[in-house]
């Protein structure tokens, strides 16, 4: 298992629409397991391969409190939507960041699973949020989207500075 790293908004790459896995070999398997130890290492509770730059419909999550509970989704579609909820999003993408966005407050959603078994699951809350959220990145969307322009150009500008502050840090380290 690995560490990848994970691109950070502005980054072009992010903007990438993910195609469909259609090899579910050790391969996959040994990507979902390094989405896993990154996305827990960030730390996060949900990760998308797009992510990572790697441009496949792919997205692990775990919302529990103990870490015991990883859920991987491959090739995800919702099939319904139900309600609204507003919770406030970060990313990991996105670093320092939080914003209100609004989502389907229930969902199903068909996917596979790293061996290609099909299965389909209902569920709200903070999971219903967390898939769709990761969804977005399959589909090359973030949720700085849903942000007016004078809010995402804040972000922007934020992340800059932020960047630059930990540029000499790095240097000096």
């Amino acid at each position: 298992m690995a560490q990848l790293t994970i691109l950070e908004y502005p980054d072009p790459r992010l903007r990438t629409i993910a195609q469909p896995v259609t090899v579910f070999d050790p391969a996959l398997k040994r990507l979902v397991a390094d989405l896993f130890e990154t996305m827990y290492a960030a730390p996060g509770i949900g990760l998308a391969a797009s992510q990572v730059d790697v441009h496949r419909r792919l997205l692990v999550a775990d919302v529990s409190e103990d870490k015991d509970d990883p859920r991987v989704l491959v090739n995800p579609r919702i099939l319904e939507r139900e309600g609204a909820q507003v919770y406030q999003e970060g990313c990991l993408s996105v670093p320092g960041i939080f914003a209100d966005v609004e989502r389907s407050n229930r969902i199903v959603v068909q996917a596979q699973d790293a061996e290609g078994v099909p299965f389909t699951l209902e569920t709200d809350g903070l999971l219903a949020v967390c898939i769709q959220h990761e969804m977005d990145h399959l589909d090359g969307k973030l949720f700085v989207d849903y942000l007016s322009p004078l809010k995402r150009a804040m972000v922007r500008k934020k992340l800059e500075k932020q960047r630059r502050q930990a540029a000499p840090a790095a240097a000096s380290a």
